[in-house]
């Protein structure tokens, strides 16, 4: 058995998320690291009025992604390798031994800011399924006549988002409905990840990065901007410094984790899209998510995942 750990993006937040998180020492320890590295309480970022915050979302991603992770590998479940998507790259990189959680928690607190300042207002992500990718690209490439707009996650065969101006994602949703499929709506994301307009947040982050301490990963991790295993310092440093600016491939990077072994998913809290992405690419690996799972059950999960 290769277990893989999945780490959720922006988008996967709901209020309240960070409380729902396991009754562990480990989480506990991991919530009151946050707080003192960076100097606020981390249990108000899961508020509502918190979670319109980018900064507030990203990091609260951060923290309850490494924390069910301390929580299980506390617990002798570690994995075999790990992938977050966008932001969840950061909390990968953690869990992998790459990056120490204070610079991790630094950094997505950068990233976050550089994105809000990039695009303040009047520009979001829109989810789209159903449709196949040309269909998608064709309406990308008439809606942004209207005002810029592009094509930012690839998540599975009929499942991507798209990153840009108001006017632009209205036009594709209407679009996008007109042309029969089966979802089409706004996510609750304020800025236009994954796209060009990211490519000045992008340089200013990855000066930072370049400053931090990263090593060489102790757990295979998967990178989302190329789909590909990142073994070294470098190639952690690229992912993590300009992966806002790149579009996701996670349906690739799903892939390249079954052909290298990994035989079930779990994913980490807040989530459980990823799960069902894994599902509907491989129905016959288990994957779980531990939104809807208690730690005991996450560990049972993991056992019988073993046993196969």
């Amino acid at each position: 058995m290769s277990l893989a750990f999945l780490f959720p993006g922006q988008g996967a937040q709901s209020p309240g998320f960070l409380h729902r998180l396991p009754d562990h020492p480990a989480v506990a320890a991991t919530l009151a690291e946050a707080t003192t590295v960076l100097g606020r309480e981390i249990l108000e970022l899961d508020a509502g009025t918190a979670l319109q915050s980018t900064a507030a979302v990203q990091l609260g991603l951060l923290v309850a992604g490494v924390a069910a992770a301390r929580a299980l590998a506390a617990e002798g479940v570690v994995p075999a390798m790990v992938a977050g998507l966008s932001v969840g790259s950061f909390a990968a990189a953690v869990t992998a031994g790459a990056l120490a959680f204070p610079d991790a928690l630094r950094l997505v607190d950068r990233r976050a800011r550089l994105m809000e300042q990039a695009c303040p207002a009047g520009f979001g992500m829109v989810a789209v399924t159903g449709l196949p990718q040309r269909r998608v690209e064709a309406i990308v490439a008439e809606a942004g006549k209207i005002a810029p707009l592009y094509l930012a996650n690839l998540n599975g065969p009929a499942e991507f988002v798209l990153s840009g101006a108001d006017a632009a994602l209205d036009r594709a949703v209407e679009m996008a409905q007109q042309a029969g499929a089966r979802r089409a709506e706004r996510l609750a994301v304020a800025v236009p990840s994954h796209c060009p307009l990211m490519e000045g947040a992008a340089a200013a982050l990855m000066a930072a990065v370049e400053s931090a301490p990263v090593r060489a990963p102790r757990i295979q991790i998967v990178g989302n901007r190329r789909a590909r295993m990142l073994r070294d310092a470098a190639a952690i440093r690229e992912e993590l410094g300009t992966n806002l600016a790149h579009p996701v491939r996670w349906s690739d990077s799903v892939t390249l984790m079954a052909e290298h072994g990994a035989t079930a998913f779990l994913e980490m809290p807040p989530g459980t899209v990823l799960t069902r992405l894994a599902a509907a690419e491989f129905p016959d690996l288990p994957g779980r998510d531990m939104e809807s799972l208690s730690l005991p059950g996450a560990l049972v999960f993991a056992a019988h995942a073993k046993e196969r």
